[in-house]
């Protein structure tokens, strides 16, 4: 019995002794209705390098929503939007994810190991980023 208990101490001082890094946690929550003004907001713009947890609920009545994560270039990268398309271009702009499809009063999640720059943060349903969907996000060392 001694024994034992000498190991499960030993095991609680070397758990105790290993750092534990925990994931940022960001809120975003999205808003708005066809016709009119939309909004995607962050419970915080600066977040640390790491891991992310983007944490998106659609606070929408009606209208379904996404948010697509990518990270730019720099922090005055204008994103077009396609001709006729009233969309950005993914691929162009190459999405680190995203969380699709969010139906009115939905949830959704998603992790993302960030490293230092600028990031957006948009949603890509037809006319939705320009009606003001989108949100910066920078990530520092």
């Amino acid at each position: 019995m001694t024994f034992i208990r000498s190991m499960l101490a030993a095991m609680v001082v070397v758990t105790a002794a290993t750092p534990v890094f925990a994931a940022t946690t960001v809120s975003v929550i999205e808003g708005g209705e066809g016709g009119g003004p939309m909004t995607l907001t962050l419970s915080q713009s600066t977040v640390k390098a790491g891991e992310t947890i983007f944490k998106v609920h659609n606070d929408a009545i009606s209208e379904v929503h996404e948010m697509v994560l990518v990270r730019l270039k720099s922090p005055v990268q204008k994103v077009d939007v396609l001709p006729g398309k009233h969309r950005v271009d993914e691929k162009q702009l190459k999405s680190l994810g995203e969380v699709a499809d969010l139906k009115p009063g939905g949830d959704g999640q998603l992790k993302a190991k960030l490293q230092p720059g600028s990031y957006l943060l948009l949603c890509n349903i037809k006319g939705h980023f320009e009606a003001g969907m989108h949100a910066t996000l920078t990530v520092t060392k």
